[in-house]
């Protein structure tokens, strides 16, 4: 019992750490950017891999409901996610959706991943193609990363990338920080425009 106790005190106190650390004027760059999305009527189309999937689900919700932006993810409709990775392989799985959805230059994706995607490495390569598919397109590339070495900090107008305090937590931390820089712009008086219940 007193190691899941000191286990809980060390994620805690690094996640306090990282608190202190985060670059709030990268948050801010991403509620201006998603002010001036709001402002053109373009549409943010939020990506996701494993449990930054599930953070994109519910970031669309709050961006929805909270700013009043178009916001998609591709992996809420499993079906044509399971089929194009079937069909046309996973590496393409989020770029073959964009282009059914008509990515414009009015339009930005939202990144939410651990790495951002690494070429050489073959990781999260669907994350890659989407990006470069944007950059073709001229839609606007943002990011909550935990890794400012990916391809989405290296590659997008504005990222946000969560200090790395702990490399043994650099997922579990960066997935939760997905959460906190999402909750701090969807309450943004920048951009929200409805209230919560609570």
């Amino acid at each position: 019992m007193a190691g899941a106790s000191m286990h809980s005190s060390d994620f805690i106190g690094e996640a306090a750490k990282i608190c202190a650390e985060i670059d709030t004027r990268k948050i801010e760059a991403l509620a201006d950017e998603l002010a001036a999305l709001r402002e053109r009527e373009g549409r943010l189309f939020i990506l996701g891999v494993g449990g930054s999937a599930g953070n994109a689900s519910h970031a669309v919700n709050d961006f929805r409901k909270l700013c009043g932006i178009e916001a998609y993810s591709p992996a809420d409709n499993v079906s044509e996610l399971t089929a194009r990775t079937n069909d046309e392989g996973w590496e393409t799985v989020f770029s073959g959706w964009l282009e059914v959805s008509r990515l414009r230059a009015s339009d930005a994706l939202l990144i939410f991943s651990v790495g951002g995607g690494d070429s050489d490495r073959k990781v999260s390569v669907n994350i890659i193609r989407a990006i470069e598919l944007a950059r073709g397109r001229g839609a606007r590339v943002l990011g909550v990363v935990g890794k400012a070495t990916g391809f989405t900090a290296t590659h997008g107008d504005a990222v946000v990338v969560v200090p790395q305090v702990n490399p043994d937590r650099v997922t579990p931390l960066s997935e939760a920080f997905q959460a906190i820089v999402w909750h701090a712009l969807v309450s943004n008086p920048k951009l929200q425009r409805r209230s919560t219940k609570w």
